[in-house]
């Protein structure tokens, strides 16, 4: 099946209503068998490009994942990166903050866990979270340490917006790349996916009575996802909404994209200079010598 990337793209300052939006698409793939093949492909693609990525060493790689409970984060970041060098990649989960965490500014937590050039950074959770659980659940921000002014400002959340898309700019002219990925999913698979948590033994550890409580906001957070994503996506640092009701599916079609753009970096291996080349031949006539 051929999928156009370009649909799952928010452009810039568009107004996104994400009921228009799938949350499954037909399946990229025709069996369980040709499934494992075509992910096994794209990791062995992204394998190889993170190597040259790290040997490259000019750009930095950010990935930033948002979605629903229960909509298959873990799984794809666990699936797609199966194959990369752990040397190159960090994945760091973001949940409730620290007490020093909130004595400092809403996106100092994760800033220090930014990729460096050469690595791909993966944030499970990130400071979205910021303009999405608290916007719909605001007395999170009284909590949150924050001048009385900043709390009853109407336009708090358009100030966050552009705090983020400020720094996303900042990133991407030193040499940052973001990609950010949401993953769609429908209400009635969440609620077929908490069943399967708690009729599953070894899965009730990933269950939690609070997740079924979130389910009663989910017009507001619809709502919420959106007017971030409008707000948000750009042609440095776009979201892509991810049709996640099928995982097998979702999983492809994000390994696709961290290919394609691993791939539009025109990455290479370092060019030796002369000297680095002669220097290499006298070594290679040394260690020849040697085993003689």
């Amino acid at each position: 099946m051929h999928v156009d990337y370009n649909a799952l793209r928010i452009r810039e300052g568009e107004k996104v209503n994400l009921a228009k939006r799938p949350t499954m698409i037909e399946p990229l793939y025709r069996s369980k068998e040709e499934y494992k093949e075509m992910l096994a492909e794209n990791v062995r693609q992204l394998s190889t490009l993170q190597q040259v990525h790290y040997a490259d060493n000019r750009y930095a790689l950010l990935l930033i994942f948002q979605a629903m409970d229960a909509a298959g984060k873990d799984s794809v970041i666990k699936h797609v990166m199966s194959g990369v060098n752990p040397q190159g990649c960090q994945v760091f989960s973001f949940k409730h903050p620290s007490a020093e965490e909130l004595d400092h500014d809403f996106l100092w937590r994760t800033n220090r866990s930014l990729p460096e050039r050469g690595s791909i950074g993966i944030f499970n959770r990130s400071y979205y979270e910021e303009v999405l659980i608290v916007r719909v659940h605001p007395h999170i921000l009284a909590m949150q340490g924050v001048p009385d002014a900043m709390i009853n400002d109407e336009k708090v959340w358009e100030h966050r917006y552009h705090s983020i898309v400020n720094m996303e700019r900042h990133l991407y002219h030193n040499g940052t790349r973001i990609v950010k990925f949401f993953l769609h999913l429908s209400q009635e698979e969440q609620r077929k996916r908490f069943l399967d948590r708690i009729d599953t033994p070894e899965k009730n550890w990933k269950f939690s009575a609070a997740d079924v409580e979130e389910r009663q906001y989910w017009k507001q957070y619809m709502l919420a996802y959106e007017a971030c994503f409008s707000a948000t996506s750009t042609h440095y640092a776009p979201w892509y909404v991810v049709p996640a009701d099928d995982k097998k599916s979702a999983r492809l079609l994000v390994s696709n994209i961290i290919v394609q753009t691993l791939e539009s970096l025109k990455l290479s291996y370092p060019e030796a200079t002369p000297q680095r080349l002669q220097e290499l031949a006298d070594i290679r006539q040394r260690l020849m010598r040697e085993g003689r």
